[in-house]
């Protein structure tokens, strides 16, 4: 979905292709619809059956268990290959299953703050009520504008919520929950836009940027190592030549993920450490570049301008990259998030965001600002200090956990 990396952009094979490439290795063996069984022998009596070819004959045997009576053909787990593949593949649908109620609730939890600004209060508003009035309405926008929806989005939504009520559409509770529902699905749903890829034989190239403080190398450092886990290879480019110590972090994370760290001297030419890693990147071929930058504010013209050289340099090597220009905002800065997105943006064109800290915040609904604002994907959002606490962004999850009872 999300196409960071070389394992997300195969498409998986499914459990249906599988089978369906098992049974066109083995038609001929198997009787046609409608012919009498005598015309191909029994079921459980190759003798009868026409000759294989050598081919064939060694495909039989490889899928024939070890009994020499068994059918390879038995749907029954146990009882052939195929019935034990058709049993390992719903065992791993199980699993599949249970992990995403794992994540899902580790998604509600981290967002407990927001929830209780937004939905304990949104259920105690329409709780008992028989049909919504402008008195509600006027209640809603407090609540959302409480949990840092900020004014146009919020107005935004009160406005169409009016319009549906005048019209008689949303009178019920339940109807109301509804369209709002839709309404901050709206904000979102620019989240399903894929990301950029690269050439074949070249790096995906992520540009991460973003002020001091927001999480900016803790999330390239989780990121790597979801990505090293899916099959892929990394390096890490550390641009940050000016922090303390900025450095040495980021070489850590790639030691604790055992990826290649590419680095120079403080206060070497950003850029020109980028360019290099690229150079490293290409020759080795390496599947993704995640490159460190500088936290800045997004007040300072010439660190914005920073940004614009190394995207310039990077493109001597690859004319496409960077193919993701991620920002990272840390959702307790509430409506300094949105300006700092504004601002970054302005700048350098981003093509994705990623939302941290939303565990330690009441502040969640900045989300809906910045969607509201800018046509911009929310790629990731953190909520914990794990490594699977950097959730790659469903809206419809999001929406799930943030308004679920």
């Amino acid at each position: 979905m999300f196409g960071f990396g070389k394992k997300k952009q195969r498409e998986a094979e499914t459990d249906q292709e599988r089978f369906e490439h098992v049974e066109t290795l083995v038609p001929e063996t198997a009787p046609a619809p409608g012919a009498s069984p005598d015309s191909t022998g029994a079921r459980g009596a190759p003798q009868e059956r026409s000759q294989p070819s050598e081919d064939t004959a060694s495909a039989s045997e490889d899928w024939a268990d070890d009994d020499d009576t068994a059918d390879p053909y038995d749907l029954l787990p146990g009882q052939g290959r195929l019935g034990d593949a058709i049993a390992r593949a719903a065992a791993r649908r199980e699993e599949e299953a249970a992990q995403k109620r794992r994540l899902f609730s580790s998604l509600k939890s981290g967002l407990a703050r927001t929830r209780a600004v937004l939905n304990a209060d949104i259920g105690d508003l329409v709780s008992g009520r028989t049909e919504i009035d402008d008195d509600l309405l006027e209640e809603l926008e407090m609540l959302l504008l409480a949990a840092d929806v900020g004014v146009p989005a919020t107005r935004r939504i009160i406005d169409d919520l009016a319009y549906r009520v005048k019209r008689r559409e949303a009178l019920e509770p339940d109807a109301f929950l509804a369209a709002l529902r839709r309404e901050l699905a709206a904000l979102l749903a620019s989240s399903d836009s894929p990301v950029k890829q690269a050439a074949p034989g070249r790096p995906q190239v992520i540009l991460m940027v973003g002020v001091n403080g927001a999480g900016k190398t803790t999330t390239i450092g989780k990121l790597a190592r979801q990505l090293t886990d899916e099959g892929n290879s990394v390096m890490l480019a550390a641009g940050d030549t000016f922090r303390a110590a900025a450095v040495e972090q980021l070489q850590e994370w790639g030691a604790r993920n055992r990826v290649p760290v590419v680095a120079q001297h403080t206060g070497a030419d950003p850029a020109s450490v980028i360019y290099d890693a690229l150079q490293a990147a290409t020759s080795r071929a390496t599947d993704v570049l995640i490159a460190d930058t500088a936290g800045r504010l997004h007040t300072k013209s010439n660190l914005m301008e920073e940004l614009k050289k190394i995207a310039r340099v990077i493109k001597k090597i690859d004319p496409d990259a960077p193919h993701e220009v991620m920002l990272v905002v840390d959702a307790s800065a509430g409506q300094n998030a949105l300006q700092q997105a504004i601002q970054f943006n302005e700048a350098l064109p981003l093509t994705g965001i990623t939302v941290t800290k939303l565990d330690g915040t009441a502040k969640g609904g900045i989300i809906f600002a910045i969607g509201e604002r800018l046509n911009v994907p929310f790629r990731f959002v953190g909520v914990g200090e794990k490594v699977e606490d950097l959730r790659h962004f469903e809206p419809e999850t999001f929406l799930d956990a943030l308004l679920s009872p």
